[in-house]
């Protein structure tokens, strides 16, 4: 049998990666050593967690006394918000632009962090006025704009749980998300644009609101300018809510157990099923991961090319980008509209660094040819991601010779809504074999078993598990 081939990962990114910094630190040699030094996931987890702020420190790393329901920084006092924007208030990273939003039609807006500070500060009173307090849960139908991950961390700031509901679902799937939330409120918009045409979310919503007793409020960002029917004692626009409030809000102290969000499952397998994450184990787990595997760096542009409304836009778009203090593209529009280059023009423009996106996109592109990317400067391009799906050699070999100039590494990354966070994945230090995903990641502990539990033979199918309780899971 022939040997696979591998690709060794560029030596200047490895030997400058923010895992091997870590590595040096605490006297670890190579990726060996550093998988069996984790295998104390109780070290590995708390020296993570101690490079975000904590009102107060933790008693225990993990309380594993009623498992499987395990607890993670028992008797703290955190906020992921606090890491997301009020930290960041403190330093230089207040003056930098947290979100590149490019509209379809075209608009781009550049959102720093103290401007995003102070609209999240500005909505998280409002909502307050508006009765919105700890545990209470708020649905948005939001396309991807700014004032989607505005109300997510304005929520989040004052102990709300937020529900976010894909905008591409009909009003029956938002209906049955409200319904099974108990939402209090929903945000949504008056319209927004897919491949050219309106997209009226206010329309689709109202149905759903029928019924939906629990809804006290409706919130509709005006993004479109089209005509929306507006019902009187409901329904409330957005811009008026804010306009006089004050950009200064208090950020709740939580239990890290407290609730963050509740995302449901797309619903293939029954009824959609709502996933919990909680504030501190699932900012531990997604700031790390980000951190690690695309080793984002203070000069990065970073772009996860995926939807809000999904598990990957919820950590990877909004709250471990954040908590980075990373320079994100929002893109709202469909990848091959107006043009079937849009995003190939936005990472030349932008000098896009880090581009993490799906297989089914990627063969999309694939299908209009290698010339389309040619033409354009990609050069800025230092790391690739894959997810949502295994990649296959091929796939991943297009990527890489046509978007990654045939040198780039592929963080190609396995994990799930319930996982929170990356659990396989290579590193920047990760030797690359095309269409696998590697490794468990430090603090992970994976295997593959037979249908009767036992280690599958190597080369032979099984099914995939995790052994280890981790800071993110559901």
């Amino acid at each position: 049998m022939s040997q696979p081939e591998v690709y060794q990962p560029p030596k200047e990114l490895a030997e400058n990666s923010n895992i091997k910094a870590f590595m040096n630190k605490h006297g670890i040699a190579d990726l060996d050593a550093l998988l069996k030094r984790a295998e104390d996931h109780e070290w590995y987890w708390s020296e993570v967690a101690r490079e975000l702020e904590w009102y107060q420190p933790w008693d225990k790393v993990l309380d594993d006394s009623n498992a499987p329901f395990f607890k993670w920084f028992t008797g703290a006092k955190f906020n992921i918000v606090h890491n997301c924007l009020d930290r960041h208030m403190k330093t230089d990273v207040r003056n930098k632009v947290a979100f590149i939003y490019e509209s379809e039609p075209g608009e781009v807006e550049r959102w720093t962090y103290e401007q995003l500070y102070k609209e999240v500060n500005k909505f998280a009173n409002a909502l307050k006025k508006l009765g919105v307090k700890k545990g209470d849960r708020v649905t948005l139908y939001m396309p991807m704009v700014p004032q989607n991950p505005v109300a997510m961390l304005a929520c989040a700031k004052i102990g709300a749980v937020h529900s976010v509901v894909f905008s591409g679902f009909s009003a029956g799937s938002l209906r049955d998300r409200i319904q099974d939330a108990e939402a209090k409120v929903l945000i949504t918009c008056d319209g927004a644009y897919r491949r050219g045409k309106l997209v009226t979310l206010k329309a689709n919503a109202d149905p759903a609101l029928a019924d939906c007793p629990s809804i006290e409020h409706c919130i509709v960002f005006k993004r479109a300018g089209n005509d929306i029917p507006m019902k009187e004692g409901r329904d409330l626009w957005w811009h008026e809510l804010t306009q006089n409030e004050s950009d200064d809000c208090p950020t709740e102290q939580l239990d890290p157990e407290d609730m963050l969000y509740t995302l449901y499952t797309s619903g293939t397998t029954g009824k959609p099923k709502g996933i919990v994450h909680i504030h501190g184990g699932y900012a531990v787990g997604t700031y790390s991961t980000l951190k690690f595997v695309f080793d984002i760096k203070p000069d990065d542009v970073y772009w996860c090319a995926a939807d809000i409304g999904w598990v990957t836009g919820h950590s990877y778009i909004v709250y471990a980008p954040l908590m980075n203090g990373a320079t994100s593209v929002l893109y709202e529009g469909a990848p091959d509209f107006p043009a079937p280059d849009r995003w190939w023009s936005i990472i030349a423009r932008e000098k896009v660094t880090i581009l993490y996106t799906s297989p089914t996109a990627i063969r999309m592109f694939m299908r209009f040819g290698e010339d389309l990317p040619a033409k354009h400067d990609l050069s800025s391009l230092r790391l690739l991601g894959s997810v949502g799906e295994p990649i296959n050699p091929e796939v991943w070999r297009w990527y890489r010779d046509n978007i990654g100039g045939g040198k780039l590494p592929i963080m190609d990354t396995w994990w799930q809504t319930e996982t929170g966070n990356f659990m396989i994945s290579p590193l920047p230090i990760t030797p690359l074999k095309a269409g696998t995903a590697t490794r468990p990641l430090p603090g992970v502990k994976a295997d593959v078993l037979d249908q009767d539990g036992n280690p599958a033979p190597p080369n032979t199918n099984g099914l995939g598990v995790l052994l280890k309780p981790w800071p993110a899971m559901l």
